[in-house]
């Protein structure tokens, strides 16, 4: 049974900010990389400490990236053991300097990743006013059922708003013409759309997150909604509209799904 670390990736990404603190840690570095300067043991060790906290905090204790940068670490001693008595004093420089190179990798790949996520997680913040369609198509609730059949037909759509005078009280789709019209055997001649709309009009504001849509429609079973600014219509999201927010963004949240994982063990 996997066990979770109480990382910010747990907890929910504060990106900006994790991604400055690594960043921090890279300018950092480059110092310690420069020939000129001698790296003492003491800088070093505060500066691994700092660094693998902030590894730690952003992706757990048991990530691939905390794991690596002990293997950055290790990578120096290791190193030095190989080498002869008499050239490890001339080579300790070298080796140090590509430990720290190493370092820098680990470091420069968590900002890599977590810029990835930054982008995941923009595309999984948008909103349903990005995936409607503002034409407004619809019919009075006392034409037939046959006029709102050549309606759907002539615009290719699969719903229509319907009208009382000024007013959308309801929507009338395809569905509703094959289920209760022709599956009941009603005259699509004489029978009023207000006999087999859906009502009450279901609605939601163009700012919310379209997940929240696609909750309002599984809650409501339909496969419409009409969405609103300031209380006004300004066009309807459909179960195509969703299709199309999952085409961009399920390869995202494929890869959104790795990242958390390694935030468990």
């Amino acid at each position: 049974m996997q066990k979770a670390i109480k990382s910010s990736l747990a907890r929910g990404l504060f990106l900006d900010r994790d991604i400055a603190k690594l960043r921090e840690q890279v300018a950092h570095i480059q110092p310690l990389l420069s020939r000129q300067n001698q790296v003492s043991a003491s800088s070093l060790m505060e500066f691994d400490a700092a660094a693998e906290r902030v590894i730690s905090d952003v992706f757990g204790e048991a990530s691939e990236f905390s794991e690596a940068y002990e293997y950055a670490k290790l990578g120096e001693a290791a190193s030095l053991v190989n080498l002869p008595e008499e050239a490890q004093e001339h080579g300790a420089q070298d080796v140090e300097r590509e430990s720290l190179q190493q370092r820098k990798g680990v470091l420069d790949s968590c900002i890599s990743q977590l810029e990835k996520l930054r982008t995941v997680k923009t595309m999984t913040d948008f909103r349903v006013g990005h995936y409607i369609s503002t034409d407004l198509r619809s019919v009075g609730m006392d034409a037939t059922l046959r006029d709102a059949a050549r309606l759907l037909q002539k615009w290719n759509v699969g719903s229509l708003l319907v009208l009382n005078g000024k007013r959308y009280v309801g929507v009338i789709t395809d569905s509703d013409l094959s289920r209760k019209a022709v599956a009941e055997g009603l005259d699509p001649s004489s029978t009023t759309v207000n006999s087999c709309l859906t009502k009450p009009l279901i609605n939601i504001d163009h700012s919310e997150l379209i997940t929240t849509a696609i909750a309002l429609m599984k809650e409501h079973g339909i496969r419409h909604l009409a969405v609103t600014k300031e209380a006004m219509v300004i066009g309807v999201l459909s179960v195509s509209d969703i299709v199309r927010y999952y085409s961009d963004t399920v390869p995202a949240l494929s890869h959104l799904a790795g990242l958390t994982e390694n935030g468990s063990s």
